[in-house]
């Protein structure tokens, strides 16, 4: 049940920003749909505009900001795999599937869109706090576009820095030419991202080593048995498949699977 109602949510999240930005593209048809007398020569329309605010920070205009998210669109596959918990859990899955050893089953399609679900499900708490710190202000209007932003980063990158060891920032760190930094928080997101990527692709390999050590038993002992027997013709493969697969099934194999992968990732 809470998993529905965090996919909920998170599709009434995406629903919100797509009405906000339909109402915002429908401002300029509507403010020159009223009718006027006379013909009007209007004056040209500005694409870009930067005007200073009194804090001291920058607001941009409509064009520049539809421009600005047309390309952050276009990242957004980078950003799902590289910055969420999804390299993690595609990984794993596919490794438990090479393990089963039944071939393209289940098929790619099935492992990604499992994977985009569990990873809604485990991001869901990231989701919610961007939600409320960043982009309810924002439609609100309290919030200009570059705070928002940068608010919204903020849960996301406390997600990625409790996956992430401190060997691989610390690599990182290194490698760029730096000198260390006072606070978690301090570590930039160019930074960030890499040692976080390589951190979950370790936790993947990881789990998906203690994942495939019973199958790789069953393999040994089916074909000890067939070389015992003489039946060095016969694939081992081939007899140890039933049993893998039937060995995986009375133990829940995928609620143990899914359930570990959720519960692998820290959110609060």
């Amino acid at each position: 049940m809470s998993a529905t109602l965090n996919i909920q949510r998170v599709l009434r999240l995406a629903i919100v920003l797509a009405v906000a930005i339909a109402a915002a593209l429908l401002v300029p048809e509507s403010a020159f749909a009223q009718s006027a007398p006379a013909p009007v020569s209007l004056p040209a329309l500005t694409a870009v505009t930067v005007q200073s605010t009194p804090g001291g920070g920058q607001t941009y205009s409509l064009t520049l900001q539809v421009l600005l998210l047309m390309t952050a669109l276009t990242l957004l596959p980078a950003i799902l795999l590289m910055m969420t918990s999804f390299t993690r859990i595609v990984i794993v899955l596919g490794i438990l599937r090479q393990a089963l050893g039944a071939g393209q089953t289940p098929p790619n399609q099935v492992l990604i869109g499992l994977s985009l679900f569990l990873t809604m499900f485990v991001m869901a708490p990231v989701i919610d706090r961007v939600n409320t710190e960043a982009v309810q202000p924002y439609l609100a209007g309290s919030l200009d576009s570059v705070t928002a932003m940068q608010k919204a980063v903020v849960p996301l990158k406390k997600f990625m820095l409790d996956q992430t060891r401190e060997s691989d920032i610390a690599t990182f760190v290194r490698i760029s030419g730096g000198q260390g930094y006072a606070t978690p928080q301090d570590v930039p997101m160019s930074v960030l991202v890499p040692a976080f990527v390589t951190s979950e692709l370790k936790t993947a390999f990881l789990i998906g080593f203690l994942i495939f050590i019973p199958f790789v038993i069953i393999d040994l002992v089916v074909a000890s048995v067939l070389m015992s027997m003489g039946m060095m013709m016969l694939s081992p493969v081939l007899i140890s498949l039933p049993f893998k697969l039937m060995l995986f099934v009375l133990v829940d194999g995928w609620s143990l699977v899914m359930g570990t992968l959720a519960s692998s990732f820290y959110t609060t």
